[in-house]
Parts: C-alpha cells; sequence; structure tokens
C-alpha cells in the first residue's frame, strides 16, 4: 500500500468515527429529550412527589372587587381606585407582609412602558405602610441581567426611597411547583421562597402589547415567577397564561394603562409604540382586570384566547362588567 492510500485509509476511518459519535450523540439526545418530554414537546418532569403550590392570598369578602379610573396622574388614579374599593386598608393590614410583583424584565427606562412604572410602584409600597404593613418586598425574574433591570427601569430606586426591599432571583430561592390540573406548570421551577414568609400579594403590571399572546397584563406578569428554559413554554403561550392564573390568586391586581404599548411588545423601544389612555385598573379578579385591559390595546377577548380559558379553569370573570365596576373620571 503507497503512502497516499494509508492516508486516504486514515482519513476515511477518522471521518467514520466522527459520524458514528455524532449520531451517538443525536440519539442520545433524542432519548433524554423523549423522556423529559411531554406531547406538546415542552420540558417537564413527571415526578412531583416534591412539588409544592403557592396559597391563596384573595380574601374573600373582597371578592369580585374592580374599579376603573381615568385619569394621566397615576398616584391620584391609584388612590381613587383603591379608595373606591374600601381603601388600601380592606387589603393590608397591621403587621401584613406584602409581596410585590412587578414587571422588571427588561433593562429599559421607565418612560417607555415595557416595564412597572416607579411612580406607581412607590406609591403602592407607601400605601401599603400606611395601611401598617410590617414590610413590602418587590420581586422579579427579570430576561434580561436582574441588577440592570431593576436599576434602569427606576424599579430599584423607588422601591428602596419606599422602604421596600429588592429580593433579587437566586438559584436557591426557586423550588418545583406542579399547578393542580395542568399540563404545563409541573415540576417547574419558580421563585417560590419569597412567599413563604408572605401575608398578601399585589401584581402591578403595565398593559402591552405582546407578538405571541396579543397582549402582556396583570396574568402574563406571573411568567416571571419561573425559572428554568422557560422561553420553551412560548409555543403553548394561552394555556400557559391560563396556568399562571391557577397558579397563584393575588390579594390586589393593579393594571396600569397611563400609557399602553400598542405594538412592538413586550419591549417596544419606540415612543412611536405608546399611545397615551390614561386609565388605571385595579380588583380582585385578575381575569377581569385583564379583560377590561383589553380594551385599551383595542382587542376583543376572541383575539386574547387566554382570557377565555384562564375564566374556564376557575380563575375568574371575563365579562369585567358582571362586577359591577366603578368607573371614575378625573
Amino acid at each position: 500500500m503507497n503512502a497516499a492510500s494509508k492516508i486516504y485509509n486514515s482519513s476515511r476511518r477518522q471521518f467514520i468515527k466522527r459520524v458514528c459519535k455524532s449520531v451517538f450523540c443525536a440519539a442520545s439526545v433524542c432519548f433524554v429529550g423523549y423522556r423529559f418530554h411531554d406531547s406538546k414537546g415542552l420540558l417537564v418532569s413527571t415526578d412531583q412527589a416534591d412539588a409544592v403550590t403557592l396559597p391563596d392570598f384573595s380574601i374573600p369578602e373582597q371578592k369580585n372587587k374592580l374599579c376603573i379610573v381615568k385619569g394621566s396622574n397615576r398616584v391620584k388614579t391609584i388612590n381613587l381606585a383603591l379608595k373606591s374599593m374600601g381603601g388600601i386598608e380592606s387589603f393590608i393590614k397591621k403587621n401584613d407582609r406584602v409581596l410585590i410583583k412587578v414587571n422588571a424584565a427588561f433593562a429599559t427606562m421607565p418612560e417607555l412602558s415595557a416595564t412597572t412604572n416607579p411612580l406607581l410602584l412607590s406609591e403602592v409600597i407607601k400605601l401599603c405602610y400606611k395601611a401598617g404593613a410590617k414590610s413590602v418586598i418587590v420581586i422579579d425574574n427579570p430576561i434580561n441581567d436582574p441588577a440592570s433591570c431593576f436599576k434602569l427601569t427606576g424599579i430599584a430606586k423607588a422601591a428602596q426611597e419606599s422602604g421596600a426591599n429588592i429580593i433579587m432571583p437566586r438559584k436557591h430561592l426557586f423550588k418545583k411547583i406542579s399547578v393542580k390540573n395542568a399540563s404545563l406548570i409541573v415540576n417547574w421551577p419558580v421563585f417560590y421562597t419569597p412567599f413563604e414568609k408572605t401575608d398578601k400579594v399585589i401584581n402591578i403590571a403595565p398593559v402591552k402589547n405582546h407578538h405571541r399572546s396579543g397582549a402582556s397584563m396583570t396574568m402574563k406578569n406571573w411568567y416571571g415567577l419561573l425559572g428554568g428554559h422557560r422561553n420553551i413554554f412560548h409555543q403553548d403561550i394561552h394555556n400557559l397564561i391560563k396556568e399562571l392564573a391557577m397558579m397563584i390568586t393575588p390579594t390586589l391586581a393593579i393594571l396600569d394603562g397611563t400609557t399602553t404599548m400598542m405594538r412592538n411588545g413586550p419591549t417596544g423601544g419606540s415612543f412611536s409604540d405608546l399611545k397615551s389612555t390614561n386609565t388605571i385598573i385595579a380588583g380582585t379578579d385578575q381575569v377581569a382586570v385583564d379583560a377590561f385591559g383589553a380594551t385599551l390595546l383595542g382587542k376583543s377577548l376572541n383575539e386574547l384566547v387566554f382570557i377565555e380559558k384562564a375564566q374556564n379553569a376557575g380563575a375568574g370573570k371575563a365579562n369585567y362588567k358582571l362586577l359591577d365596576p366603578e368607573i371614575i373620571s378625573i
């Protein structure tokens, strides 16, 4: 055998080894994927032995409350909304430990309305303390770097200056949750530990267009509690939002439609994406709150499938008019 033939045969053997190795790796990945993916292709584990659930943070005697206030001043509108529902004292009692779930997903300035407005957050924190709250914590698990998100959105400054503590997402603060009758949030890591010593939960979210779900409002805001490779859920976003609403019932849901992101959501990035809709919605039914929020986006409930799905799952009422909301203009 000449030198050229030896080189050819050697190269051929190396090529065959590489191909075999690649095939073996691919087969292994497929096998692992088959074991850990359900019929929809979502990464899950069937072992729920260690899974936990979140308690119901709602107040039975405050059910079905909804108020809509029209005005451009967030401090005035949130105060009027809460006053209409009996005051913050109807929800926050002396020595309550309050958790506020914000939307701090992106490292953007607050004027772009992609995140929870810091002025609104600050006022709600102050009202909680005025009602006698023992402590207030603010949480989210942002898509971008958490420290940058909390800082650039103005949320960190608003929280700290108002006396609240920010709990940054850390691996040891996540626990696996399984939502009853769910097919997606099954043994999934959730930003759980801050809820263990919490008495009341307030959700504060902006009204935004969302390129997958059609809208991002209070129910979608719970997405920020999920850990793991949560972007895999985007392929079934409407059912995911339904399960998020099943996962947690807040004491109070506050939807900020003072400035609404009408297009290019959820990140936006241009002032041309925004519209002054000058509305704050506050209520104890997160489904009804979001159903009214849809009107600010000019969307019907048929376009936002997750709202009806959440209603059918028992999370609230899609027909917000059934709550006989008070509508105030200032």
